[in-house]
């Protein structure tokens, strides 16, 4: 029984610690989600985020109520710890299953919607918000293409009605250092040649990963926790209750 508590109270700091470990990850996904929501077809790629800014918030007041328990028993305490322990299980392998999934399924999708969405720009200063997209992912992440800057070759052309001798990449391809760059194919060293695709996959394995083993950990924690109330439930006997 005293293991018992010792436990249950450095599960409720370690809540708290992972907590904002948990939140992190989960508004990253959000973050991402929304500043390439142009890519991505699949509307519910952010529930998993959502899932785990949710566990984050309950984890807070499990923390404080495992802390409490160690220190003063409380049957309405420990009966409402199982029930959040219950609730966080439930968020934290919905959460994990989902990261899961779309890491897997995103990957083959971005490939697909980048190479559409690069054949059909329509120029370095399209307001369209396909070529939007593009320019900002480009910017962002530093990038050129899918594979890298030699999928302009084949698109600009017919997109923009350009002599094949003419082509070029766009503006959001040059690197910042270089004020003058238009995308000129014949200064290879104002562009980056690197693709998008690899750098976004990386970005999104990374970030679903990093949800993944956190609710892992998470619920394995949170059995711990349980089992440890249990055990201190166990030793302390219902009150007999009187009818008036």
């Amino acid at each position: 029984r005293p293991f018992a508590g010792s436990l249950l109270r450095f599960l409720g700091f370690i809540f708290w610690g992972t907590a904002a470990a948990l939140a992190f990850g989960g508004v990253f996904v959000i973050l991402m989600y929304k500043n390439y929501s142009y890519l991505f077809q699949e509307s519910f790629l952010s529930l998993p985020g959502w899932l785990a800014v949710a566990a984050a918030l309950i984890l807070l007041p499990t923390g404080v109520l495992a802390i409490s328990i160690s220190a003063k028993m409380s049957r309405y305490r420990q009966g409402a710890l199982m029930y959040l322990l219950l609730v966080l299980l439930c968020l934290e392998i919905s959460s994990a299953v989902l990261a899961q999934f779309y890491s897997i399924r995103m990957a083959s999708e971005l490939e697909s919607t980048m190479g559409y969405l690069i054949y059909q720009y329509n120029g370095t200063h399209s307001q369209g918000p396909g070529s939007r997209a593009v320019d900002a992912v480009q910017r962002e992440l530093q990038c050129c293409g899918v594979q890298n800057y030699t999928d302009w070759l084949k698109a600009t052309a017919a997109s923009w009605r350009l002599p094949a001798e003419k082509t070029h990449v766009p503006e959001s391809c040059c690197k910042e250092k270089y004020s003058h760059c238009r995308g000129d194919l014949g200064h290879l060293e104002q562009l980056f040649q690197e693709g998008c695709l690899k750098k976004m996959e990386d970005q999104l394995h990374f970030v679903m990963l990093y949800i993944f083993w956190c609710c892992t950990v998470l619920s394995v924690l949170e059995l711990l926790a349980g089992f440890s109330n249990g055990i201190l439930m166990r030793h302390q006997p219902f009150h007999d209750f009187r009818i008036l």
